[in-house]
């Protein structure tokens, strides 16, 4: 009897992981070995850094309202200070909207928080 072999699920699993490594260059696009390897550590970067996202977008966040405040002539952490004393519950998500689109409102709450110090 002849020996059975499963080339369609062979080839459905190659071709998977050919499609995941479209893109690559040279061999990694090429060869099985080194696009499973591929594939198998970008799994790993992206895994991990979807959960660094939300901290880059925080310092990005930060670093826009230290800016804003900055030009208004009072630094980050006294602008935050002085948010919380007035119970201004703003996310600094939405600061740093405001700091870009809207540069007035900004001024606006930059200044209630001088009058305050």
């Amino acid at each position: 009897m002849p020996r059975s072999r499963n080339l369609a699920a062979s080839h459905e699993r190659r071709k998977k992981i050919r499609k995941l490594a479209k893109g690559n260059y040279g061999s990694r696009r090429n060869l099985l070995r080194s696009m499973r390897d591929t594939v198998r550590r970008a799994g790993a970067f992206s895994f991990s850094h979807r959960r660094k996202r939300p901290g880059d977008f925080r310092r990005l966040w930060i670093m826009r309202i230290n800016a804003a405040c900055r030009e208004h002539g009072l630094s980050y952490s006294k602008f935050m200070h002085g948010l919380k004393e007035l119970e201004i519950n703003i996310d600094r998500k939405i600061l740093a909207e405001m700091a870009v689109l809207d540069p007035a409102s900004f001024k606006a709450i930059v200044d209630k928080v001088n009058a305050t110090m």
